[in-house]
């Protein structure tokens, strides 16, 4: 979305992302790295390209071949195994590479911002280390938040006075370049993006703790952000740019923090294992819906992500797409693309409640 919008429908940028699919999508806990995929190609010793024919070595997962498939974009693999330094180095070796006219750091939500107290913060660790990649590498990068707030982990209100100008907001039209993805793919940050830009107002219930996020007329959004005031802010970004393992972004993620998602990963992975999930049937789910509804609504929440409900109606992740099929088959008036609505919504679909 952002790409075309800054560099119009035609631009062919190279896409350096995670392969992190939390435990929804990949059953183990942290990034995968390349020694987790077949079918890769390599871009530069250190950088691989992951083509739509790629595919995750059982028991691991990722979305990112599916996305290869549907996407016109080049994506490439961020290995985190090497720590900062590893990740600067794949960086610089794409620069050379590519020779890019710009290179641009993108955050959906803003946490890359987070001081690393804040208590509300859960997952610093991957923006944190990509941050402290991009500030080293001998080349200008550009950071952007897109959706202040959408990631539940800090709110608008702490992001305020950090945020650089709007340097574009959402609409309709660039939400529906991604429409057909984001009806399979588990990203909440990304879908809440893509509902607020279509028009979705409200407060939306994510993540397996029911963060509430606001989903307002800033949430669609784009701010450049200062680099150098981005890492002054960021203490986890600064304490790991000389690591060289990813243990040791984990070691200083709890010195730092207090904690390592990837811990919470392995602990929820452990959790997991012990559950017997739901058997999906209509006539057992819907009920279970019904009640999660009108609790919700009593929380004052207007809309979920069908990652939440997976989770809420305790079905393995690999049932969230039946799920998503089953309640939009069976009340189609409250689907909120790509969001769930705990009322009905208007005819067109623009998450107004009525």
């Amino acid at each position: 979305m952002l790409d075309a919008a800054l560099y119009g429908d035609d631009d062919q940028a190279v896409i350096l992302t995670y392969a992190w699919d939390r435990l929804l999508i990949d059953p183990l806990p942290g990034p995968r790295g390349t020694d987790d995929f077949t079918g890769l190609e390599p871009l530069t010793p250190a950088v691989w390209k992951v083509p739509a024919e790629a595919r995750p070595i059982a028991p691991a997962g990722s979305t990112l071949p599916r996305l290869a498939a549907e996407l016109p974009h080049t994506l490439a693999l961020i290995d985190p195994r090497h720590g900062a330094e590893g990740v600067t180095r794949q960086l610089e070796g794409l620069i050379a590479r590519l020779r890019p006219t710009s290179i641009d750091l993108l955050d959906v939500g803003g946490d890359l911002l987070a001081r690393g107290d804040e208590p509300t913060l859960k997952s610093p660790l991957a923006d944190s280390l990509t941050l402290a990649a991009c500030c080293q590498v001998n080349a200008p990068v550009r950071l952007f938040v897109a959706g202040p707030g959408l990631d539940g982990e800090l709110s608008p209100e702490d992001l305020r006075g950090a945020l650089g100008p709007v340097v574009h907001t959402f609409t309709a039209r660039d939400a529906e370049t991604i429409s057909r993805v984001l009806e399979w793919h588990p990203s909440e940050a990304t879908g809440m993006l893509a509902a607020a830009a279509r028009g979705v107002r409200g407060t939306c219930e994510v993540r397996d703790a029911g963060l509430p996020v606001p989903l307002t007329d800033e949430s669609p959004a784009v701010h450049e952000v200062d680099m150098d005031e981005a890492l002054s802010r960021n203490a986890l970004a600064r304490a790991i740019m000389a690591t060289t393992t990813l243990g040791q972004v984990e070691e200083l993620s709890r010195e730092v923090c207090g904690f390592s998602e990837i811990d919470y990963e392995r602990n929820k992975a452990l959790w997991l294992k012990e559950q017997r999930p739901t058997q999906l049937d209509a006539q057992s789910i819907l009920p279970q819906l019904s009640q999660f509804e009108a609790e919700a609504r009593s929380r004052g929440v207007t809309h979920t992500t069908f990652r939440h409900l997976t989770e809420v109606l305790n079905l393995d992740g690999s049932q969230r797409d039946d799920l998503r099929l089953l309640l939009i088959n069976s009340r189609p008036e409250q689907y909120a693309a790509p969001l769930w609505s705990l009322t009905a919504v208007d005819p067109d679909h623009t998450g107004q409640t009525l």
